[in-house]
């Protein structure tokens, strides 16, 4: 996997993947950014709760389970003092299928935070971790 980030002006830069998808960041301006595009550490929990959100959806439709949204909330607190990492983060998973038992979503979530989220794993080095789910019944 490969990654190229590219300083624009100011504090803008532009990443390009290596499946060469790009990708704006920001900022803020009380550092010399115009407040544009996401900020880099906001990237990388929104990496994280897509990483989390593939796997669960990809775990209830392997099991033949009626799944038909998901959604992950994350919150995240920071350290006071550089580097600031992230101390804990919450994430909450709001599920919407049909039939769908808590036990078996609450197992995905758990498959994907304990085994298969490379980036939620990772960063759970640092951070605690919290997980909740919330299950709405689809019409």
């Amino acid at each position: 996997m490969e990654c190229t980030v590219k300083w624009l002006d100011g504090m803008s830069f532009i990443a390009e993947t290596g499946t060469g998808h790009l990708v704006a960041m920001d900022g803020a301006p009380d550092a010399g950014g115009r407040d544009l595009a996401p900020r880099p550490m906001e990237l990388l929990l929104a990496g994280a709760g897509g990483c989390t959100a593939f796997d669960v959806v990809l775990i209830l439709k392997r099991g033949r389970h009626d799944v038909r949204g998901c959604s992950v909330r994350l919150q995240a607190d920071r350290a006071e003092s550089d580097p600031k990492v992230f101390t804990r983060i919450r994430f909450v998973y709001t599920i919407t299928g049909r039939n769908l038992k808590r036990e078996t979503v609450e197992r995905a979530v758990h498959l994907s935070a304990e085994k298969y989220c490379s980036a939620s794993i990772m960063l759970g080095k640092t951070a605690e971790m919290v997980h909740e789910v919330e299950l709405v019944e689809a019409a």
